[in-house]
């Protein structure tokens, strides 16, 4: 009988050298098909990544994966602080289950667990509950660093431009110097806030801004030691804020929820499957909109460990049915106003999401007014409407933009030539783009879109290498014709 050699590799060096070998195996990466592109003697990149987190990532190494390898990811961040994992998030332990396999683009080798049980051992996975979050971007570092992927940190980008030769040129500055780079295609990258920032209700510009903060700032935690705190909401978000303020030793933290209850079902989770994450793209515009409007007037719980961690605090208090009216300074702090009391803080954190809203990224001025909404497209029935769905872009089977009827067709082109791979995209693709479940999914989705774009796009210069490719596979020497062979006997006969 066969027996099958079930180690697994016993340190990371050995999981890189296994992780190798799959790449040769899977033929990665393929043989180079793109041509080259020049403007004034400078390369032009086939895509530019805007953003290094999770979607970043994931895009890069999707798009090595079919073969487009001039690609680069800018980041504003510091080299290893991307993303939320280790700045603004204040969960414990990822929210997304661990056997979820991420990133990793089909291959064993690169996953979490592959890189966690290299170091720990294989019953170690099995007796951890929920991935704990620094270690999460710990695996990330080093996905980055195996995968060899072209990253450029501390560049934020100021500016986007749709050129009339066609190509995107993306104004980039580290704080001091400004750079341009051009690129054929352009990946918007950009996490939660994607095509906005965080929202926050009118009632904050009542008070001085010392007194509020949004849950993705990045907050002093241990100032907070002796401190009242406010947080406003009844997502994940809120929890992960008021558990780290009564960790770092606040004296008081209120959380006030709006509605009568904290949501309990998460109805996204309740029905995920791959019939969803590959099936959603094709759905009726109104079928989207119906699973969005009730997805978000459901809302999605906070997961039960989290409450648990806020609510073991004998010092937390949860107000429902408890909507913030106002805002009032008093004593060198501030007033919660609901319809159920004054209640003062110190601090007020409002966990209350992210919008789109191109007036605040100055950096996509050249999208505004010309990218196709959600709401130019569709007109739900009454009652169902959502103003936040609604300024969602409508994007393409690749993630890409589609402009306004208005445009000229040079600047329609241009505005197709940029793919949104964050938030944003999930009215028009699913929730493939918000988490870590069906990102590898969403970025081979992406890749093979880009490849098909460009291949297309570069049509004349694939069909003349086609028609003028002439290396002989035989020589003439490896068969005989038989025919000719017999007449040339009987003539020699």
């Amino acid at each position: 009988m066969e027996t099958y050699d079930m180690s697994r590799p016993a340190s990371l060096g050995a999981l890189e050298i296994r992780l190798k070998l799959d790449l040769l195996w899977l033929n990665q990466p393929p043989k180079a098909w793109m041509l080259a592109t020049e403007v004034n003697g400078a390369p032009v990149l086939d895509v530019a990544v805007v953003g290094a987190g999770l979607c970043g990532l994931v895009t890069l190494a999707a798009l090595k994966k079919v073969g487009i390898e001039n690609v680069r990811a800018y980041d504003r961040a510091p080299a290893g602080l991307e993303g939320p994992w280790i700045t603004y998030a204040r969960m414990e332990t990822l929210r997304t289950r661990k056997e979820a396999v991420g990133p990793a683009l089909g291959i064993p080798s690169l996953t979490f667990r592959a890189w966690f049980e290299a170091q720990y051992g294989a019953q170690a996975y099995l007796d951890m509950g929920l991935v704990p979050r620094p270690m999460w971007m710990d695996y990330l570092v080093w996905y980055r660093r195996v995968l060899g992927l072209d990253v450029a940190n501390g560049l934020a980008l100021s500016g986007l431009e749709l050129r009339a030769d066609g190509l995107l040129a993306l104004d980039l500055c580290d704080g001091e110097t400004a750079k341009k780079v051009l690129a054929r295609r352009v990946v918007l990258a950009t996490g939660l806030d994607g095509l906005g920032a965080p929202t926050l209700p009118d009632v904050v510009s009542r008070v001085p801004e010392r007194f509020v903060k949004h849950g993705a700032d990045l907050i002093d935690m241990p100032a907070l030691k002796g401190k009242r705190v406010a947080v406003v909401g009844a997502g994940a978000s809120a929890m992960d804020n008021a558990a780290a303020a009564l960790e770092a030793g606040a004296a008081r933290v209120d959380i006030f929820v709006r509605r009568a209850d904290i949501p309990r079902v998460d109805k996204f989770t309740g029905i995920g499957s791959q019939g969803m994450t590959h099936g959603y793209l094709d759905l009726p515009d109104a079928d989207k909109w119906t699973y969005m409007v009730a997805g978000e007037r459901a809302q999605i719980p906070p997961p039960r460990h989290s409450v648990l961690r806020v609510s073991r605090h004998p010092n937390a208090f949860f107000h429902v049915g408890s909507p913030v009216d106002d805002l009032v300074e008093a004593d060198s702090a501030v007033e919660v106003v609901t319809p159920k009391g004054r209640y003062p803080a110190d601090l007020v954190i409002f966990a209350t999401g992210f919008s789109i809203d191109f007036d605040r990224r100055p950096e996509f001025a050249a999208l505004k007014d010309k990218v196709l909404l959600w709401r130019d497209v569709h007109t739900p029935a009454a009652g169902w409407e959502h103003a936040g769905i609604g300024a969602a872009p409508y994007l393409g089977p690749a993630f890409e933009f589609k402009a306004k009827p208005n445009l000229d067709p040079s600047t329609a082109a241009a505005i197709s030539r940029i793919s949104c791979f964050a938030y944003p995209a999930v009215p028009s693709h699913g929730k493939i783009t918000s988490g870590i479940p069906s990102i590898s999914e969403g970025a081979t989705r992406l890749a093979t879109g880009l490849a098909r774009s460009l291949f297309v796009e570069d049509r004349t210069y694939h069909l003349d290498r086609f028609l003028g490719f002439d290396t002989p596979e035989l020589l003439g020497d490896e068969w005989t014709d038989a025919d000719l062979y017999e007449e040339m006997n009987r003539a020699n006969g």
